[in-house]
């Protein structure tokens, strides 16, 4: 069962995810993260791509961040991140889109970019590229990945900030170079 962990929504209780095509974001993993964002967060643009339940961006939005924009082309993604919002009495915008159609037309910048994309989709090395050709991250910005180990793609375009592993699960944080 996934909760809300901290902020404004805490202890209240996510939908149960039923899909196979959903790898949600352990307990452990979402507390190692926003733990270490939590002074962070705060009123921060977040873009939570693929967000397939919409954990990531639901727990941004507990901890004080301004604004999510949740991006995941499944529709049984976007109905169940919907419905977590609706369940928590949020009125938030979902987009149904190809996370690079969204970023091509997008026009904002973000303070706080959770990428998560499926395990070895090849997704990665594309997704960080167009973040750094529209130039969508904010200055002082960060860019959260969480991937698998052994998954490998180049972020040379930015500068690590860290890197942490939880099992078989990595999250690297990425800024722009300096």
């Amino acid at each position: 069962m996934m909760r809300v962990d901290s902020g404004l929504y805490k202890g209240r209780r996510l939908l149960e995810n039923k899909y196979d095509h959903i790898r949600p974001t352990t307990d452990k993993v979402k507390q190692a993260l926003f733990v270490k964002l939590q002074f962070f967060v705060p009123e921060k643009r977040v873009l939570d791509l693929f967000c397939g339940t919409g954990a990531l961006g639901i727990e941004a939005l507990s901890r004080g961040a301004e604004k999510v924009d949740f991006v995941d082309k499944d529709a049984r993604s976007v109905a169940l991140t919907k419905a977590n919002l609706s369940q928590l009495g949020i009125k938030n915008k979902v987009f149904k889109c190809d996370a690079l159609i969204f970023l091509e037309k997008c026009q904002e910048k973000y303070d706080l970019i959770l990428l998560d994309p499926p395990y070895k989709s090849g997704l990665y090395n594309k997704v960080l590229d167009k973040i750094f050709e529209k130039n969508l991250l904010a200055e002082d910005g960060m860019i959260v990945c969480e991937h698998a180990k052994e998954d490998e793609f180049d972020y040379s375009r930015f500068d690590v900030l860290d890197e942490k592993r939880y099992g078989t699960i990595m999250l690297t944080y990425l800024t722009n170079k300096r």
